[in-house]
């Protein structure tokens, strides 16, 4: 008997993606799947864009958030395997084929992870760089994943159950991130297949691409402080990215502290530089087998010269938060 799939997508104000993604999940040609869509009490249209299509509504009440609303709709979900995506994104056509293939090689005690398409739905330069950034390092280490990310996450039903669902009480995000660790501590096998992929909505300029660096950086520190896994190389806070940070500050460092015409320190920029390239050249490689080569020397110049701009402000907000907290909690004790 095929196994019926619950497509999880939890909303909040998401009008703008929502005919897309809601198209795309409901046109799949699989006939054993059901689609719940959980809004978490959104200002906008999205319940009257909801209601358009065959998939099952649920109201969350009062605004909870992301975990909240996910573990809601996994309660009320019918199928032996839970689906979790997210209101920008695009199921494909192979989608849940391609789940399904992965299904059948894998026990009831795995939680099986997708990606985004290196190619987003929008054409702008900083959602391709994103999407590739995202699709490269979610998969360069297929079999050996250190979290499953939510935007493409299936999971047995009864082993979510089991498991308590996404902790509640976690930031706005990485709540993906603490279950796959929590899970993985308690013997689940995590597993990547490149091969599952959404398509995902970003519409980023570059002060949104930024925004959303300091973001996720700010709440990834925080985590990483307290799981004590700083330097640990996880999915796209990658070794490969916390070098280029490291790389262009103590460059920055060694040219603004020597004075004018001192080739030494030239000398050691010019080596960190390559040894950064030659560390990141896969990088390099996905945006140029994904867009080509202009394409791909600007995002390399992007993340070489810009992007750790936006790491390091969330780095030190989250070094900040983190210290913050453990005063505050000093302070009660």
């Amino acid at each position: 008997m095929v196994p019926l799939i619950s497509v999880i997508i939890p909303n909040y104000n998401g009008e703008k993606t929502l005919d897309l993604c809601l198209t795309a999940a409901t046109s799949t040609k699989d006939e054993a799947v059901e689609i719940i869509v959980v809004d978490d009490c959104s200002e906008d249209r999205s319940r009257e864009i909801i209601r358009r299509y065959p998939c099952t509504l649920i109201e969350s009440s009062p605004h909870a958030g992301a975990s909240r609303v996910r573990n809601l709709g996994a309660q009320q979900a019918r199928g032996d395997i839970l689906f979790f995506t997210d209101a920008d994104c695009l199921l494909q056509e192979n989608t849940l084929s391609q789940l399904r293939i992965m299904l059948s090689s894998t026990d009831s005690h795995t939680i099986i992870g997708g990606t985004y398409t290196p190619q987003p739905y929008d054409p702008g330069f900083f959602g391709r760089f994103q999407s590739v950034f995202i699709n490269y390092f979610e998969t360069r280490n297929p079999l050996q994943a250190d979290y499953i990310a939510t935007h493409a996450m299936a999971i047995n039903a009864e082993l979510f159950h089991s498991s308590g669902g996404f902790a509640e009480d976690q930031w706005p995000i990485l709540e993906d991130v603490e279950f796959s660790h929590r899970l993985r501590r308690a013997g689940v096998t995590l597993v990547m297949q490149p091969a599952i992929q959404v398509q995902h909505i970003f519409n980023f300029s570059l002060l949104d691409s930024c925004r959303n660096a300091v973001r996720k950086t700010r709440y990834w520190i925080q985590y990483s402080l307290r799981n004590q896994d700083l330097f640990v190389d996880s999915g796209t806070a990658s070794i490969e990215l916390k070098f280029n940070v490291c790389v262009f500050f103590i460059s920055l460092l060694l040219l603004f502290s020597h004075a004018p015409g001192n080739t030494t320190a030239l000398a050691a920029v010019i080596f960190l530089c390559i040894i950064n390239v030659f560390i990141n050249r896969n990088l390099f490689k996905a945006f140029y087998d994904a867009n080509g080569p202009i394409f791909s020397l600007g995002a390399g110049l992007y993340y070489l010269l810009a992007y750790p701009f936006p790491v390091a402000v969330g780095s030190i907000a989250g070094f900040s938060d983190f210290l913050h907290n453990i005063v505050r909690k000093q302070g009660y004790s």
